[in-house]
């Protein structure tokens, strides 16, 4: 049976057109895919994003443990501060892509993709091991909306949060007098913030949000913008750009790995040999130099011969031309500026590589 959000009501009330997603009935657009993509890269966008997963990590081992199953470096989180980082196999590949909060001491709230909760949790009962740590899955038990565009900090001044968590932090907050957790993150390139909240105060405060936010110009968003909107940003859609066969390293992320961390990890050797030397492959921007759209699994050619495969792609709403990320091997003559091609429909279209991210990412605090 495809599980429904909290929210999902709401949705159906607002004439969105609904769809299955990683087990979830959800809303892909309520107007137009462009439009949404518009109204959150202008004003102020709400998405429900209830099917990500929570899960609490308590427990004197807590620290080690996550330094264990995760490449990035824990122990340098303060508390209600937030780390991006991935849940490593013993390969190196991607079990999954987190955001890791730091609650308190020997607290941790981890945010997982909900087509991948039941192999996280998997996973991390596997490694836990030898460590006394209690992990919780709460995911049915909260409900997640992201308030992500230019005017967000403006409307949640206005309904009485004056002090806003900094990027990458979490807060303790209350919104119409509902308790609730409010993090400076998102998946959109624009600053803004999720906010957890109960499952029973789910509606209430999805419909007090869309009732302040009018005089903003503040719309529904759904799961097509959503993706149009973290393409344009390069930000990694998890089964598309990220799989269990492919390291931080290729996909773009060694900014997130640190090169001195203490304690050993799961794929600890492959990625500091891949650090050193490069991966398999490497993921790279696209634009397309025609009106064809290079859609995920389409294949990559140079000089005729099959170079990779398309992960993400489509139109970008703001940039006016068509946008993809894609795996190519690591050749020396492939670069920023090159051209190469896209097999669409047994033809060949031109696409030159480009930089990341396609469009500027405001998704900074805001001074």
């Amino acid at each position: 049976m495809t599980k429904q959000t909290f929210l999902h009501d709401k949705h159906i009330k607002l004439g969105a057109k609904m769809v299955d997603f990683a087990g979830w009935h959800m809303p892909v657009q309520y107007s137009s895919i462009i439009e949404e993509h518009k109204t959150v890269r202008e004003s102020v966008g709400i998405f429900d994003v209830s099917h990500m997963g929570e899960i609490i990590l308590t427990g004197e081992d807590a620290l080690p443990y996550l330094n264990k199953i995760v490449p990035q470096d824990i122990s340098k989180l303060v508390d209600r501060k937030a780390v991006y980082c991935q849940l490593t196999n013993k390969n190196g590949g991607i079990i999954d892509d987190l955001i890791i909060y730091k609650l308190e001491e020997n607290k941790y709230l981890i945010i997982a993709n909900a087509s991948r909760i039941d192999e996280d949790l998997n996973w991390m009962v596997r490694n836990k091991v030898g460590f006394n740590v209690s992990i919780i899955n709460e995911s049915h038990n909260y409900s997640l909306l992201a308030v992500q565009g230019p005017k967000t900090i403006e409307l949640m001044k206005s309904i009485g949060t004056q002090e806003l968590p900094g990027f990458f932090h979490i807060k303790r907050g209350e919104l119409f007098n509902i308790n609730v957790w409010i993090s400076r993150t998102g998946y959109t390139g624009e600053d803004g913030v999720e906010i957890l909240v109960r499952n029973e105060f789910s509606e209430y405060l999805w419909d007090k949000l869309l009732e302040a936010g009018q005089p903003l110009g503040i719309k529904p968003i759904g799961l097509g913008a959503r993706d149009t909107l973290r393409l344009e940003a390069a930000l990694h859609l998890y089964g598309n750009d990220l799989d269990e066969d492919t390291t931080p390293i290729e996909a773009g992320l060694s900014w997130s790995i640190p090169k001195n961390k203490a304690d050993d990890y799961n794929g600890r050797q492959v990625i500091e040999e891949q650090l050193k030397n490069g991966g398999r492959k490497k993921l790279v921007g696209l634009k397309m130099l025609d009106r064809n759209i290079a859609r995920h699994g389409y294949d990559v050619y140079y000089n005729n011969e099959k170079i990779g495969i398309v992960t993400s792609g489509g139109i970008s709403p703001i940039r006016g031309d068509n946008i993809a990320l894609a795996y190519i091997k690591p050749l020396d003559n492939l670069a920023v500026g090159s051209t190469i091609q896209i097999l669409i429909r047994d033809k060949f279209h031109n696409a030159e590589i480009v930089r990341k991210p396609f469009v500027e990412k405001r998704n900074k605090e805001v001074k």
